[in-house]
């Protein structure tokens, strides 16, 4: 799994951080990011939760080789 933010469509609301902190965080001006290393999703299975938190669907999540 790769999981990607469009930081162009992230407004900072923070539903991601908030459903799933063990993979999203927010930086110092609010918006979302991933936390180093999670660039995968860690195996987290509140990842696709968050991705469908989002208000402006600024996450997604790719199958790799898939």
């Amino acid at each position: 799994m790769s999981i990607s933010i469009d930081r162009d469509v992230c407004i900072g609301a923070g539903q991601c951080a908030l459903t799933a902190p063990g993979v999203f965080t927010q930086d110092d001006d609010g918006y979302s990011e991933l936390l180093p290393g999670k660039a995968d999703g860690g195996g987290d299975p509140l990842v696709r939760e968050a991705v469908r938190a989002c208000p402006v669907g600024a996450i997604t999540v790719s199958e790799e080789g898939g």
